[in-house]
């Protein structure tokens, strides 16, 4: 049913974005998408490094 993204539909995506953001703005996206993924990982890092009674204050 499902499969994994194949180079062709990979292509047709990349395709895709740039038709509609141009290619100047696509490193600023993809610098944006980083920079959120690397908050949100950060953010879980200090979720778990927090002690257990704390975690039940917040």
């Amino acid at each position: 049913m499902l499969r994994s993204i194949g180079p062709m539909e990979l292509l047709i995506i990349l395709l895709v974005a740039v038709l509609l953001f141009g290619g100047k703005k696509i490193p600023e996206l993809a610098k944006g998408i980083g920079e959120g993924i690397k908050n949100f990982k950060n953010a879980l890092k200090e979720e778990q490094q927090r002690p257990p009674d704390e975690k039940k204050q917040a």
